[in-house]
């Protein structure tokens, strides 16, 4: 039995702010699912004892990106430009595909975008303004590996390399974007900073809402979804009770050592992770909660889990068995829902039974491919 860390929270289901307005939302959806090669990413069952049904929706495919994140980073940029349009007087209402056409090209190659990244977030960023028209320079940590770098330059980006972990990352596109008139797109949020976070999250509820439409009548009483900064996690609480009501409960999962979410729903207020926050799930190696995402989690999520990293490559695995493409922070849920069945007491407390309907989101695919063959090899 490996060990895992469940926290439940105890403020779950207590009334809060509105952090994600569905107004906000129709409008994100719309221009999405307007994009060429839009589609639906494919939700797959799996068999797993002790539970009525697991159901593992698959970003693997996403815009060819590989991750969810092209749904989120991607349409900030879009918004950003547009909004920057209209207030220099270029445009009103330029949507993705005016600004795709390149007529207002003259003015949006004079804007830069900017964001840290551990990889996938960065990618969709940088593909967002290489078809979009404006600049990018993307901040990536020192312990980003190479293929993850290498496939954000493929969009015409700027790399820069800083010392340091994710957060430090973060700070340093924040100072450059002050510098030099720059527009930070980035998906944790921050006091001061909220809006790129918040379109971001909306984007995001479009795979939660794909998701639910999928499973059709069977209505999810538990969802498992990756931690992070919080923001996907976030995204899919708001999307599960406009759909579902109260009812399915939201478990988020995270690596033990960069556990910030679980941390914070401990202590009942932010908390961070400070240090290397070394784990293979790079994706999810984050210290500070987004303080947006943290708005809607410390009342809407109902535990988190803190997971090993040795248990990341038997999950991948098992997926590949199945024909599944999962990388190292999409099998995070996975490893969360099989720690919890393996232990009566945690089963208990999540209210995990013979008649629970899961649902786990893979968030990604293999966004670095020389990592996923050798943790995928027998």
């Amino acid at each position: 039995m490996h060990p895992f860390r469940l926290v439940l929270n105890r403020h779950h289901g207590t009334p809060g702010i509105i952090v994600l307005p569905e107004g906000g939302y129709r409008r994100t959806k719309r221009e999405i699912t307007s994009w060429p090669g839009y589609a639906p990413t494919p939700l797959h069952a799996l068999a797993m004892e002790g539970v009525a049904s697991v159901h593992f929706k698959d970003e693997s495919g996403r815009f060819g990106l590989g991750s969810f994140k092209a749904l989120g980073g991607a349409y900030a940029v879009c918004k950003l430009l547009g909004a920057e349009l209209a207030r220099r007087g270029t445009a009103n209402n330029a949507d993705g595909a005016a600004l795709e056409s390149g007529q207002y090209a003259h003015a949006t190659e004079q804007i830069t975008v900017t964001c840290a990244t551990d990889g996938n977030h960065g990618r969709s960023v940088a593909w967002g303004a290489q078809r979009f028209g404006a600049r990018c320079v993307i901040f990536v940590h020192e312990n980003v590996s190479q293929g993850r770098r290498d496939a954000i330059a493929r969009f015409g980006a700027e790399i820069r390399v800083v010392p340091g972990n994710y957060d430090d990352s973060v700070r340093a596109a924040q100072h450059a974007a002050d510098e030099n008139g720059w527009f930070v797109i980035s998906d944790t949020s921050y006091p001061g900073y909220t809006e790129p976070p918040r379109d971001v999250m909306q984007g995001y509820r479009l795979m939660a809402e794909e998701a639910i439409t999928q499973m059709g009548s069977v209505v999810p009483t538990h969802v498992f979804v990756p931690g992070g900064v919080g923001g996907v996690a976030a995204a899919v609480a708001v999307q599960l009770r406009a759909m579902c009501g109260s009812g399915p409960r939201l478990i988020i999962a995270e690596p033990d050592q960069a556990a910030c979410l679980t941390d914070s729903l401990e202590a009942g207020e932010l908390r961070t992770v400070t240090g290397a926050l070394d784990t293979v799930m790079a994706g999810l190696a984050c210290g500070e909660p987004s303080l947006l995402a943290w708005q809607e989690l410390e009342r809407s999520a109902f535990a988190a889990m803190a997971v090993p990293d040795e248990l990341v490559g038997p999950a991948m695995r098992a997926l590949k068995a199945e024909g599944i493409e999962a990388g190292e922070s999409a099998v995070a849920g996975l490893i969360a829902l099989q720690g919890a069945l393996g232990s009566p007491a945690a089963a208990e407390a999540l209210g995990l039974t013979a008649e629970s309907r899961v649902l786990i989101f893979g968030t990604e695919g293999a966004t670095d491919p020389e990592l996923y063959e050798k943790l995928t090899a027998e």
